[in-house]
């Protein structure tokens, strides 16, 4: 019940996803990325083990192929997972087991790898890759449209309920980490907080890095 894309920046090194579903808290268990190395996105029947241990493969500098068929032959139940995996090459990988739930469907596209099922149409998927693929700019902001226009083009078959906007750096801990739980118009709410986030973004790396340079927090009691 999920539509989904990872992406991969060659200019920064960055790596992403975006996210929604009907379902609560779609961010929590579906999007994992492994710095550096690249990202799985496990969802339909969502296993987080799939994510976990797929980021672990990608962290060991195996290609995306060989991270999917690993994880295939070690889950207990391949046919109710979907899988999409992205490598640091650009390489991708995807699979849909036989009990993917409704009209479902995969695609990999340039840097990038996209999947959905309980979907309103399969061209949803299409909307996903060639929106990021197109659209300028960051890659959270590429990411973000592509959703966008996932949603424009029929998004779920039913009403989405959550989303999520992830990106790492080169830093252990992601620099957009975003998520909206429960809403009635979730993508347009992580719009907003994207928005808001964007200005405050740089301070949080520069208080992680070098606090001494840090700009004030702007709180009571901050006098700097």
């Amino acid at each position: 019940m999920t539509f989904s894309i990872a992406g991969f920046c060659r200019e920064t090194g960055q790596f992403g996803t975006a996210i929604s579903s009907s379902s609560i808290c779609v961010a929590s268990r579906c999007p994992f990325i492994a710095p550096g190395r690249g990202v799985v996105l496990t969802q339909n029947v969502t296993n987080p083990v799939l994510g976990q241990r797929g980021t672990e493969l990608l962290a060991q500098g195996l290609p995306a192929e060989t991270v999917l068929a690993r994880l295939v032959e070690e889950e207990r139940f391949p046919e109710w997972r979907q899988l999409q995996v992205l490598d640091a090459e650009g390489r991708s990988a995807v699979h849909s087991g036989a009990e993917t739930l409704g009209i479902h469907a995969t695609r990999r596209g340039r840097d990038c790898v996209a999947g959905g099922n309980m979907l309103a149409d399969g061209a949803v998927i299409d909307a996903l890759v060639e929106a990021f693929e197109s659209h300028p700019g960051e890659l959270a902001e590429r990411l973000l449209a592509a959703l966008e226009a996932a949603q424009a083009a029929g998004g779920e078959m039913g009403p989405v309920h959550s989303a999520g906007l992830k990106v790492y750096e080169q830093a252990s801990w992601p620099a957009v980490d975003l998520r909206v739980d429960w809403h009635i118009a979730p993508i347009q709410e992580l719009r907003r907080v994207w928005q808001a986030y964007l200005p405050e973004r740089a301070a949080y790396l520069c208080r992680a890095i070098d606090p001494n340079r840090a700009p004030g927090y702007g709180v009571p009691g901050d006098d700097r």
